[in-house]
């Protein structure tokens, strides 16, 4: 919805005390394609959609004040234009006297195409708001004068109306779309139990209601409010609407949408992710079991040795877990969406504690098992090189199987009993290897 540009300025010619007739027939041509050029540009900024919408609404804030203030240039602007209608036509009246005009006609054409031959009466026209100071009656243009102020106050005029029009464009419509995604998405939110004081994406729902709603209101009533003029833009309209909260609605409308689509999510998987629930509490408890039965066998059978103690069942999250099943037999999905996140977090922490507990419990019964592995293999290798009689290593490998086999061990004496052993074994070796030829093959 644009409107004509800005009236062509007026080119003085060259100062010459009278006009002949060829300068005042072209002055004359020059005014005339000027007067048209004004009154169609006149025309369609009365008929611009933007300017008759704010004649219509009801404004508020910096947009109230300043259309105020241009519907007073728009008053003046018709006052400027019928003034220089008239300087035109009563030139146009002198030069049509006669065919060939005396000085004394040249002389009236020139003050009115080039002298201050223009006045403004201020009576039937109020006093152009740009300009300060005390209002006077009536005011003397040149006609160059008089089309250099029509052009300011047309300028500005046109940006104002153009600024409202562009924002009334631009936001409304967006909000209005994104109001019936909000509708949609409410609706969606309702369906499964996703309200306003139970879930926060309900809570967010509402802000973002009433958020949509106020800036409705004020985009409609304050347009200029929503303007950000363009950085070093003199073109009336140079700017753009200010969307920022328009977008900071969208995107807390999105991260709603994804919270709802994950509470749909939860009530499509819900039975199955119940059941691997349970199956993970289960081998924790089970691994916990275990480790508090090898605890007793550690205690039993290894001496002089600290386990740590073995904690009990997670009943909390077995408690939880029942909590999570009741939401899901009636519905409550949006309580059980963030109740299963949690609880499939907790539940991976607790399997890994029950191993991680049975690992420590069990460490001394390894140790052991490594040591009674080191005394077999050392006894083994021994005999493959004939020194299963030897009366020292058989004294050192009863000694070490007794501590190894006994209840309860002491794995520091033992350990000390399998190293005397493997020392004399390297030893025995050592003595019985000599040297021979080198074998080549």
């Amino acid at each position: 919805m644009g409107v004509a540009g800005p009236f062509p300025g007026h080119a003085a010619g060259p100062p010459v005390p009278v006009m002949d007739r060829d300068d005042a027939d072209r002055a004359l041509a020059r005014l005339g394609a000027e007067h048209e050029a004004i009154e169609t540009s006149l025309l369609a900024l009365q008929d611009h959609a933007g300017r008759r919408l704010l004649e219509g609404a009801e404004l508020t804030g910096v947009t109230r004040e300043r259309w105020a203030s241009t519907d007073q240039a728009i008053t003046l602007l018709w006052g400027y234009f019928d003034a220089y209608s008239g300087a035109l036509a009563q030139a146009r009246a002198v030069r049509a006297r006669r065919r060939y005009p005396n000085r004394d006609d040249l002389v009236a054409l020139t003050e009115l195409l080039r002298g201050q031959g223009v006045t403004v009466a201020h009576a039937a026209a109020r006093p152009d708001p740009s300009v300060n100071g005390p209002a006077r009656l009536s005011e003397r243009f040149t006609l160059e004068e008089l089309v250099a102020r029509m052009n300011e106050l047309y300028a500005r005029s046109l940006d104002m109306i153009v600024a409202s029009d562009s924002v009334w464009s631009a936001l409304p419509a967006r909000i209005d779309l994104l109001a019936a995604e909000l509708h949609r998405t409410r609706s969606l939110a309702h369906s499964v139990g996703v309200r306003p004081g139970e879930h926060p994406a309900g809570d967010d729902l509402e802000a973002i209601t009433h958020e949509l709603a106020t800036l409705r209101i004020q985009v409609i009533s304050d347009p200029l409010a929503f303007w950000l003029p363009g950085p070093g833009s003199s073109a009336p309209g140079g700017g753009r609407p200010d969307t920022a909260r328009y977008d900071r609605a969208a995107r807390a409308l999105d991260d709603v949408r994804r919270e709802i689509e994950a509470v749909l999510a939860v009530r499509q998987d819900a039975e199955q992710r119940l059941v691997q629930l349970r199956d993970v509490l289960s081998r924790a408890d089970r691994t916990l079991t275990e480790a508090r039965a090898a605890r007793g066998e550690v205690l039993a059978k290894i001496a002089a040795s600290e386990v740590p103690a073995v904690s009990g069942p997670a009943t909390v999250l077995q408690e939880r877990l029942a909590a999570a099943s009741e939401y899901r037999r009636h519905a409550q999905w949006h309580r059980l969406s963030p109740l299963l996140e949690t609880l499939e977090r907790e539940a991976e922490d607790e399997l890994l504690r029950a191993r991680e507990s049975l690992t420590a419990v069990t460490a001394p019964l390894a140790v052991r098992a490594e040591l009674r592995g080191r005394l077999d293999a050392y006894k083994a290798k021994v005999a493959r090189h004939g020194l299963a009689e030897d009366p020292l290593l058989i004294e050192r490998y009863d000694a070490a199987r007794r501590m190894l086999w006994s209840a309860p061990c002491d794995l520091r004496v033992a350990g000390q009993a399998v190293l005397r052993y493997q020392e004399a074994a390297a030893e025995l070796l050592s003595q019985r290897r000599t040297p021979g030829p080198e074998d080549r093959r």
